[in-house]
């Protein structure tokens, strides 16, 4: 039953400047409440959600007091509805998403419903970009290379999308070769304000990919989901969200910026600046607003890098309200004036746009942060976490401390009569050597700076000036440039500037995301050989977004997170050891010595460049191009229907077992009895250590699987070109070859033992061994278990796995949704409290009773986990809302949508 809605009568006409009428639209002014006024801008767009949707049943009008009024709800912990206007996905995470939806189908079917209701109800778009790996670098014909690559490995797949953008409604499938989904997001699919039917509201979106932030720099509300939450929003859910956090009730915080940066700071400086302030100051779970007369001096790209690494400081958002200089980006991008002139009449009639050249009202904030950008200073970030942020003049200090360091973030142990060891090596008939710090790796890479045209331009100008005097990249450095748009190609064209990019190496290898998410591709295999054989701590530095441990390439045990021009200036130096204001970058011509300044252009320069390069017509015709595919998307023949015909032999897409055994009654709340411990971890265990993202190791169960296929190892791809396969990702849950688990006392690998005959075995094989005997079991861990890339798998593998529960110090946000959404119950230890005060070996049995019915549960209750040797501890119920639990009651939240889809009347 659809109620009208309560809020109609501030349902009001939007007119054109020049007359007739743009649309309706829900005015926020004319709810005549002063606190409006007051809220940050991005709760307005809840608020206008809420008001839209309201329906007195899904949302209730006092939701909509309660969003007003966040000041006073945000410490009672209350849960307002939000319904996202668009769903963004890339190939990674959209395969197992379509999987799922094509198996919802059939579920459908076979419970007497009608399939056809499993259909997007908001529009999905779809990025291939995952799937390109660096497999041809320093080469002209790079990308035609690597892109042939990559439709061989993954034809099924890509087939497999084509079939859903045909076989549901409501869905955009963005072909390989397009470019980065967050860049396409940001310069073609971005809306900033629909208009449906005659009905104007604000973007909003939620991605698989957790920097789906980067859209809040263009003043469009949206963060990254799970895969499973991203697939119940394209079926209408609604996502509820908490008004506050574990961390404290404070929900919006305020980032205020001054001044302007210093010559020679990039926006990938500040950047990882913010996210170190950010951290240090606890944003996680939190809405970041960022205000200021400084807004006025970053422009619209340098806005999109600070919001794009949202989820490396932990917000849930960092959102830059749309100005003038966001209507300037639109229409440089190629939107059409009509479009913009809409955008700006709406966003001011419903008080979202900001205007720095009227009287500002002070908005209201639950906490308060200050940056003069003047203070920024060049900086990178490592050598194995994003907020490890390290200023360029201390980086030589800082790799000798961390040579020295016991193991650990900052640390690798290695012992000082090591550190200096040479190790002499022959490159294709060249002698060579490499050292601690040497560099192998070097990327211009990554959607959070490949969208900026000052950095890339930037790192082209450094390349031209190394050129000039003579200098060279050695042979043995692995470079490459991965654009994130086509655009980008055409500016550093147009420039001039891409020979000289290339003359040093950095030629274009493909369009995606290439080494930032491990699809760095091989290194050759000589420096691989003395890597290994000298136990060397070798370097990649790249203009990513993350660096732990074992993504980038498991032999590059330091990453280091940089600007494109410091990439390209790394690149030159060789080695990540070294003092660029003292110390020669190396040689040019006639035996010169060259200075890091003498390569550094000035940010007058690069603004000069960009200027006269960064055009909209480049904008126009790439994203003209972009919807009619290529020759080989094209080519691809696909199966028609609205059912999916599974291929039983396919080792890349197949039907998983989530409904097997559904009925139409849900199953009820499920405790846990007498479980093994099935790993024990510390703090920081990231969805890298949980699922991983890059190569399937050859000694892997997953390897094992594949080899018994027929699967030859140089076709085994990558773990997240088979997500779309559920034996794999099974056997690829906690299959990191860096994990620790304390079962092993102190042996770092992907292995645990089984407690009851104490053999050490893959984790996958005790997890199986324990299914077989009847064993529900359980995991340990510390705090920020799960944090990192969102990812659906590092849920649904422990759930195949027979993983019942997760007691941890603390939980990522979207990991433990998603663990929710699987049916697993997520535990916290009470404050002050871990595995090892409670002296918890991972040896014991545990045991954790729930009421059968679930009206008896209350979300964030208290639970009494027992184990066998009579110790008996309290811990929270992680289930965060009443919908949570309703999830849990069902068995997961693809059960609950498909039960109440059969109920509803389209």
């Amino acid at each position: 039953m659809v109620n009208e809605n309560p809020f109609n009568s501030i349902l009001k006409t939007l007119e054109k400047p020049d007359g007739g009428e743009f649309g309706k639209y829900y005015s926020l002014p004319a709810l005549n409440d002063p606190r409006i006024d007051k809220l940050p801008y991005s709760i307005r767009i809840l608020l206008e959600s809420a008001i839209r949707n309201c329906d007195e049943f899904q949302v209730k009008s006092k939701d909509v007091e309660k969003i007003i009024d966040w000041k006073n709800t945000s410490p009672k912990q209350v849960e307002i509805p939000f319904k996202p206007a668009r769903v963004l996905l890339q190939d990674f995470t959209g395969v197992p998403a379509v999987v799922d939806l094509a198996c919802m189908r059939d579920a459908m079917n076979g419970l007497g419903g009608d399939s056809n209701k499993i259909n997007p109800l908001v529009p999905v778009d779809l990025v291939i970009d995952h799937s390109v790996q660096v497999d041809v670098a320093r080469s002209e014909n790079a990308v035609q290379a690597n892109m042939e690559l990559e439709f061989q490995r993954n034809k099924e797949r890509f087939a497999f999308l084509k079939w859903g953008s045909n076989a549901f409604h409501n869905m955009l499938v963005v072909p390989p070769g397009s470019g980065i989904v967050h860049q396409v997001n940001l310069e073609y699919l971005g809306r900033v304000v629909f208009n449906t039917k005659g009905m104007l509201y604000p973007d909003s979106v939620v991605g698989t990919d957790s920097h789906t932030t980067m859209i809040d720099g263009l003043g469009v509300a949206g963060w990254g989901v799970g895969g499973i939450e991203a697939e119940a929003a394209m079926l209408g859910q609604h996502f509820l969200m908490r008004a506050a956090h574990e961390h404290g009730p404070a929900w919006f915080v305020g980032f205020k910026l001054s001044g302007k940066l210093r010559d020679g700071v990039t926006a990938t400086d500040l950047v990882l600046t913010v996210t170190q302030m950010l951290r240090k100051h606890g944003v996680v779970g939190k809405f970041v607003e960022f205000y200021g007369e400084g807004m006025g001096e970053l422009s619209l790209a340098d806005r999109a890098t600070i919001a794009n690494m949202s989820p490396e400081y932990g917000a849930t958002m960092g959102f830059f309200p749309v100005d003038h200089v966001t209507l300037h980006y639109l229409k440089l991008t190629g939107r059409s004036d009509e479009t913009v002139s809409m955008i700006e009449s709406y966003l001011r009639a419903n008080k979202m746009f900001v205007d720095y050249g009227e009287p500002q009202i002070d908005r209201v904030y639950s906490s308060y942060l200050e940056l003069n950008l003047e203070d920024v200073e060049p900086c990178v970030s490592g050598p194995k976490r994003p907020h490890d942020r390290v200023p360029l003049k201390e980086m030589k200090a800082d790799w000798h401390s961390c040579l020295d360091n016991r193991v650990g973030f900052k640390g690798f142990a290695i012992p000082k009569q090591s550190q200096s060891k040479v190790a002499e090596f022959n490159f294709h008939g060249t002698p060579a050597q490499l050292r601690h710090g040497d560099v192998v790796i070097a990327a211009i890479t990554s959607c959070t700076n490949t969208s900026n045209p000052s950095v890339m331009l930037g790192a082209a100008l450094v390349a031209k000036k190394a050129c000039e005097l003579g200098l060279e990249v050695k042979p043995w450095v692995k470079t490459s440039l991965a654009p994130g748009s086509g655009v980008v190609t055409k500016y550093l064209e147009n420039s001039g500037l891409q020979k000289y990019l290339n003359q040093l190496g950095f030629h274009i290898v493909g369009y995606g995301c290439t080494t930032c998410i491990g699809n760095s591709g091989d290194i050759d295999e000589a420096v691989a050989s003395a890597i290994t054989e000298n136990d060397l701590v070798a370097a990649a530095v790249l203009s990513g977004n993350r660096n732990f441990e074992g993504r980038v390439h498991p032999l590059t045990r330091a990453n280091y997170l940089a600007s494109p021009p410091l990439v390209v200036a790394y690149a030159l130096a060789g080695t990540v050891d070294i003092d660029f204001e003292t110390e020669p970058i190396g040689e040019g011509k006639d035996g010169k010595k060259i200075f890091f300044r003498d390569i550094w252009p000035s940010n007058e320069e690069v603004a000069k460049v960009v200027q006269s390069n960064v055009l909209p017509d480049m904008f126009k015709a790439t994203y003209e191009a972009i919807t009619k595919g290529n020759p080989m998307w094209n080519h691809l023949s696909v199966p028609s229907g609205t059912l999916y015909s599974w291929d039983s032999t396919s080792t890349y897409i197949h039907e998983p077992p989530y409904f097997k055994s559904m009925t139409m009654s849900p199953p009820g709340p499920h405790g846990v009895k007498n479980a093994y411990c099935l790993l024990n971890f510390g703090d920081s265990i990231t969805t890298d250590h949980i699922s991983p993202a890059g190569s399937i190791h050859k000694d892997s169960p997953a390897a094992r699987y594949l080899v018994e296929r027929g699967v030859d190892r140089r076709d085994f791809n990558s773990y997240g070109s088979r997500r779309g396969n559920d034996e794999v990702m099974a056997r690829g849950t906690f299959a990191n070859i860096r994990i620790v688990n304390k079962l092993l006392g102190g042996e770092v690998g992907p292995k645990t033992i089984h407690i009851p005959s104490g053999e050490k075995l893959s984790v996958f094989d005790v997890a199986m061994r324990y299914k077989s005997e009847g064993h529900d079991t359980i995991i340990l861990a510390g705090a920020e278990y799960g944090s990192g890339s969102s990812r659906d798998w590092a849920a649904k593998g422990p759930m195949l796995l027979g993983v019942k529960a997760v007691i941890a110090k603390s939980f990522e946000r979207i990991h433990r949704s998603n663990l929710v959404g699987m049916g697993i119950i997520p535990l916290c230890f009470k404050p002050g409290e871990d595995a090892e005060t409670l002296g918890l070996t991972g040896h014991e049995r545990y045991s954790i009773e729930l009421p059968s019915s679930v009206s008896e549960i209350r979300p964030g209750q208290d639970v009494t986990v027992v184990t066998d040797n009579g110790k008996s501890f309290t811990c929270t119920l992680r289930f965060d809302t009443e919908v949570e639990l309703a999830y849990f009651d069902h068995g997961g939240i693809l059960q609950y949508v498909i039960r109440n889809l059969i109920h509803t009347k389209h």
